[in-house]
């Protein structure tokens, strides 16, 4: 160890000799051998400068180390939010949000099962059926391909783009559907009705004339 070495120095050693002395010494290869690894000293002076920086944060940030808990949490939260509406997160929820479920019956069906849910006072079935049956009406039109994974508000686009005349009432009435069946809102009679005008309006319609590119 180097207190060994050091009785061999004179007392009254001065710095440049002292320096050397230690130089010596440090360049025993026992000394190399127990340095830490490059990455453990590259993991070292990271943890330092994030220990220095949640002091500083703490001394900063209103509410000291809780007010820094805090921050993190909210970051935390946006990178949730974010995935969310991008990436595989968003791709799950789109999935989830479809007009169809599951095998499509005709308009007519829909129209019937609509009416027979708001005549019994359940109008949650009634303006869902109802919007399904505008959007399976402008499929047996071709209007609207039979594609599967379509959302309320895709179809209201794509079918706004041949019926300008009811674009509006079309997204209006994506919006109906979703909130009642995705997002948990009660339906009403009014919304039924608007559906149910909605369907006819876009019955009596014509398709205009794409442009071609």
């Amino acid at each position: 160890m180097v207190i060994f070495r050091l009785i061999d120095v004179p007392v009254d050693i001065d710095r440049d000799a002292a320096r050397r002395a230690a130089e010596e010494e440090l360049s025993d290869p026992k000394y190399r051998d127990a340095r830490p690894g490059f990455l453990q000293q590259i993991g070292q002076w990271l943890g330092e400068q994030l220990e220095k920086l949640l002091n500083s944060l703490s001394s900063d940030v209103p509410g000291g180390i809780f007010g820094v808990v805090l921050l993190v949490a909210l970051l935390i939260v946006l990178v949730v939010v974010i995935r969310l509406r991008t990436g595989k997160m968003a791709a799950s929820a789109r999935a989830g949000s479809v007009v169809f479920g599951g095998p499509r019956k005709n308009a007519s069906d829909y129209r019937r099962a609509a009416e027979e849910a708001a005549a019994a006072g359940r109008f949650d079935d009634a303006v869902r059926d109802r919007f399904r049956a505008v959007v399976r009406a402008l499929e047996e039109r071709a209007l609207l391909d039979a594609r599967s994974g379509r959302t309320a508000d895709e179809a209201a686009a794509e079918a706004g783009l041949l019926l300008p005349n009811v674009a509006d009432q079309l997204r209006q009435g994506a919006r109906l559907f979703d909130d009642v069946h995705y997002g948990g809102r009660e339906g009403t009679e009014a919304a039924y009705r608007t559906l149910t005008e909605l369907d006819e309006r876009c019955r009596r319609e014509r398709p205009v004339a794409m442009a071609a590119p």
